[in-house]
């Protein structure tokens, strides 16, 4: 078996790579006591020296967490935090300080009392860049950030795909493609941990939609289910070797994510070799017995769930033998495996805050938003914006004091402040989500690169007044705005608040109109064809607004591209509106603070994902339709010349191309590589490269298949590359070919799982 697909066996079957390989085949435990303290010896090894070491009540308080806002528990080392799990200073297992961070240090309760931190653009953001070097840096800022803050177990590494565009927490995660979202969140997740902390994958699996997330039976065929939302996590986990895998708050064909013997053990254990632990996220226990026995190890935030399962009863479970003991070894076993391998365990976190380089850390971040906007209109060369260009006028969004953020547990208080926050006082978010802006203002960011120009501000609450502003400006730029949060979906994909009105009474009075998007996803856009300019900047993160001028200003190239489609209409997609519980007839509007229903003491209900693996573009190319704008677009203000595609297959199938430079300013290209043709089902994304290039400059680019692609899983044999010739597409989007070759491949079959 040649090593490329040996390497498919190793990554879809389950058996580690070869650079842990020895961590995941352990040798006997050790008996010495102390053993635990050799550095040289793999992680699971030292983790049973200490479990051996430990009581069985040291044991099962290792197994429960503290939600800090409502226990009445008290430690002197406790934060008011997402979670505390109290270690055992005899053995050196420290006390877990957990702080939620998929997009910063977002410690709720201590951000409302004035602390800050660095917030990253949204995860959508992130992905849009195509940079794994940009998801690498955003998690080692947020992991040297929570370190800095005494955190050492963060909640961050969401890789759910983009399934439904409504689903109010697309923002937090990385599209709609398993290969982009598993190779960005591993990068993530290595950033974390390479600050010594540990750091999660979530939210395993099919949290594809907010509304009833407590009660939702997430259903989709078995095959299906594996070359999509577990192939994007079996990516991340591979990359980013997090310490800890979080299940999700839903169903996953009739069983709890957090007791589904499936997903736990059958998937994660037995076939992936998963090493650490498996923690639940915050309510999402349901049982003691089912729950230990299908392979939860950690119940996190035990006064949110409806009882403390594991605590006395699965200590009386475990003396009555309806849990075994052993079971309990393992549970803790799994837990210090991640403590030992993120490397906390040698490296403790500081017992008293440090100093933060804020300056540095806010640099990342608007490194991050600048790579991830999206430019999807530019008629006439509308932008960038020319020095002719001497009055400009804002209009909406305040894009006079900030930028919008996405709401829930993510949220982070940046440093500089908001100049906007809204609470909310309903609906199903309404407990923790708040409306919030960052200090970081489009309007001022603009004047100080244009100095000499005239640059104003309209809010946009008069349709009338703001067509009169445009009217008299040499360019009006509207920014629309749609707030989204976890807990809640949004009820249509229209801009809300009459914003597509405004953005259609600017462009009849001014044809130079440019409209830039803070969104927490796709949009519905009537407007599209009346305005010269579309940008897409997703939330931007605490220096969005110099981020964007910078962008529509022309000073770093527009570089990001989609990593969700946009569709025409809502009639497009696999479930044209959201699937809602019995007896909830219709979802009501988040931003305007009219709450949404609150689906917790309602009965389950089935969402069927018939989908199944054609998420996103593969669900356009399937129905040969056609979104408003396909996954992978986005243009630049720079033009590339593509040379002649050389396709090569056998073990290791690539393509090779020279990309040159033929404008006069620094630009970026972003090709994609896709297996295509009929055989192999509709068109995947197998492999992207990310590349800047000067002036006149050519760079010949090598893009490999990605060997996980090439496969496809079959119940009772596992995972397996057919032989046989393959088509591949080099292209700049999902729907824009540059290039097609054949190429052939041989059968490397593998094992069952």
């Amino acid at each position: 078996m040649s090593y490329r697909h040996a390497l498919i066996v190793a990554l879809l079957a389950g058996a580690a790579p070869v650079a842990v390989s020895a961590q995941q085949a352990p040798s006997q435990p050790q008996a010495t006591e102390g053993a635990w303290r050799d550095k040289a010896a793999p992680a699971v090894d030292r983790a049973r020296a200490l479990v051996k070491a430990m009581t069985r009540d040291e044991k099962l308080a290792y197994v429960h967490g503290l939600f800090p806002p409502m226990t009445k528990e008290r430690h002197a080392d406790m934060l008011p935090s997402a979670g505390y799990v109290p270690g055992v200073p005899r053995l050196g297992i420290p006390t877990l300080r957990e702080s939620d961070a998929s997009l910063g240090v977002a410690n709720q309760v201590e951000q409302r009392k004035g602390d800050t931190a660095t917030a990253l653009p949204s995860s959508l953001a992130t992905a849009a860049s195509f940079d794994p070097a940009i998801a690498y840096a955003g998690g080692a800022m947020i992991g040297a950030e929570a370190r800095a803050k005494t955190f050492n177990v963060l909640l961050a590494g969401g890789v759910n795909l983009t399934r439904d565009a409504w689903n109010g927490r697309n923002f937090e995660y990385l599209g709609e493609d398993p290969l982009l979202a598993g190779i960005m969140a591993g990068e993530a997740i290595r950033g974390v941990e390479s600050r010594h902390i540990v750091s999660t994958v979530k939210h395993y699996a099919l949290n594809a939609q907010e509304t009833g997330r407590n009660i939702l039976d997430a259903r989709i065929d078995e095959k299906a289910l594996r070359e999509s939302d577990l192939l994007a996590f079996k990516i991340a986990i591979d990359g980013g070797r997090p310490g800890s895998v979080m299940c999700a708050y839903n169903k996953v064909n009739g069983d709890y994510s957090c007791e589904n013997r499936f997903l736990l053990t059958q998937v994660l254990r037995d076939e992936w070799r998963y090493p650490g632990f498996v923690m639940s996220d915050w309510g999402g226990v349901h049982s003691t017995e089912k729950a230990a026995l299908a392979g939860l190890d950690q119940e996190s935030g035990q006064e949110l769930d409806k009882q403390i399962y594991f605590g006395k009863p699965l200590a009386d479970a475990i003396a009555s033998g309806r849990v075994p003991e052993a079971r309990l070894d393992e549970m803790v076993t799994r837990i210090l495996t991640g403590v030992i391998a993120s490397g906390l365990y040698d490296d403790p976190t500081p017992a008293t805050a440090q100093a933060i380089d804020y300056a540095a850390h806010a640099d990342v971040a608007q490194h991050a938003a600048e790579s991830g906007i999206v430019l999807l209109k530019n008629d006439r060369d509308v932008l960038p914006l020319a020095a002719t260009a001497r009055r400009i006028v804002l209009i909406g969004g305040h894009a006079d004091v900030g930028v919008l953020s996405g709401g829930g547990s993510s949220q982070v208080r940046s440093v500089g402040g908001a100049p906007i926050e809204i609470p909310l006082t309903k609906g199903a978010a309404a407990s923790f989500a708040r409306i919030t802006y960052h200090a970081s203002s489009p309007l001022r960011a603009m004047q100080a690169l244009a100095p000499g120009a005239q640059v104003s501000f309209v809010d946009g609450r008069d349709p009338v007044a703001a067509a009169a502003a445009a009217k008299a400006a040499d360019i009006a730029i509207v920014f629309a705005t749609q707030w989204q949060t976890e807990a809640q979906d949004a009820v249509s994909l229209s801009l809300p608040d009459n914003q597509d009105a405004l953005i259609a009474a600017v462009a009849k009075a001014n044809p130079r109109s440019v409209v830039v998007l803070e969104t927490g996803g796709p949009v519905l856009m009537p407007w599209a064809d009346q305005v010269a300019g579309i940008v897409q900047a997703w939330y931007p993160g605490q220096r969005g607004g110099e981020a964007i001028a910078r962008v529509l200003f022309g000073k770093v190239d527009a570089s990001g591209r989609l990593p969700i489609s946009f569709p025409v209409s809502a009639a497009q997609l696999p479930r044209p509106k959201p699937v809602l519980p019995a007896g909830v007839t219709a979802l009501t509007d988040a931003s305007s603070n009219a709450g949404v229903v609150d689906t917790g003491d309602l009965a389950p209900f089935p969402v069927d994902y018939s989908e199944g693996s054609n998420v996103g573009y593969r669900w356009y190319a399937a129905r040969g339709d056609r979104p408003l704008y396909p996954f992978g677009y986005g243009l630049s203000y720079t033009r590339f010349r593509f040379g002649t595609a050389r396709f090569t297959g056998g073990a290791a199938p690539a393509v090779e191309v020279a990309v040159t430079n033929i404008s006069k300013r620094q630009g970026v290209v972003v090709p994609q590589l896709y297996l295509t043709g009929t055989g192999q089902g509709p068109m995947r994304l197998a492999g992207f490269q990310r590349v800047s290039l000067a002036p006149g400059e050519t760079k010949t680019l090598a893009i490999p298949v990605d060997p996980r692609i090439l496969a496809r899983w079959t119940a009772g044999r596992g995972w397996a590359v057919a032989p046989g010739r393959y088509r591949l597409t080099l292209a700049t989007d999902a729907q824009s070919p540059v290039a097609n070759g054949e190429v052939s491949v041989a059968a490397e079959a593998q094992s069952p799982g």
